[in-house]
This record gives C-alpha cells, sequence and structure tokens, in this order.
C-alpha cells in the first residue's frame, strides 16, 4: 500500500477517534467521497493497526445503532 494511503488512513481513524464524527463528515473534511473513507476504516485499517481498527469499529458500530434516531439528518441536509 501506498504510504500516502496509509498516511490517509491513520488520519481518518485518529479523526474519527478523537471527534466521534460520521463517514459522511469525515468525507467533507478530508475532501474524499464516502466510499473511500468507508473503505479505509473498514478494510484497509485492519491491515495497518488493528488495535486501533477495534477502536473505529466500536465508534462505527455505534453509528448504525443510532442512526434511525436522527432520522435522515444528513440526507435531508445535502438537499
Amino acid at each position: 500500500m501506498k504510504r500516502a494511503i496509509v498516511k490517509r488512513v491513520l488520519e481518518e481513524a485518529n479523526y474519527i477517534i478523537n471527534t466521534g464524527k460520521t463517514i459522511r463528515e469525515i468525507a467533507e473534511v478530508f475532501k474524499i467521497s464516502k466510499s473511500t473513507v468507508h473503505k479505509d476504516l473498514h478494510e484497509r485499517l485492519l491491515y495497518i493497526d488493528e488495535e486501533l481498527y477495534e477502536n473505529v469499529d466500536k465508534i462505527l458500530k455505534y453509528h448504525i445503532d443510532v442512526r434511525h434516531l436522527r432520522g435522515g439528518e444528513s440526507t435531508k441536509k445535502s438537499i
């Protein structure tokens, strides 16, 4: 994996741990697509740092658990 990709993945992982932001919000901050953020945090991070992956995975699972409470806020904002 290229160094630039590894660096980006680690920056995204540390950002989500420090802020608790969603994938959509991270994509906006890093100026990349939601799909890229998802792939970075779900696939690439596991090969780079397993412990960091486990911490990020907990946050992402939390977001999935509470998404019904938000009622589609993020999609409404983008319209």
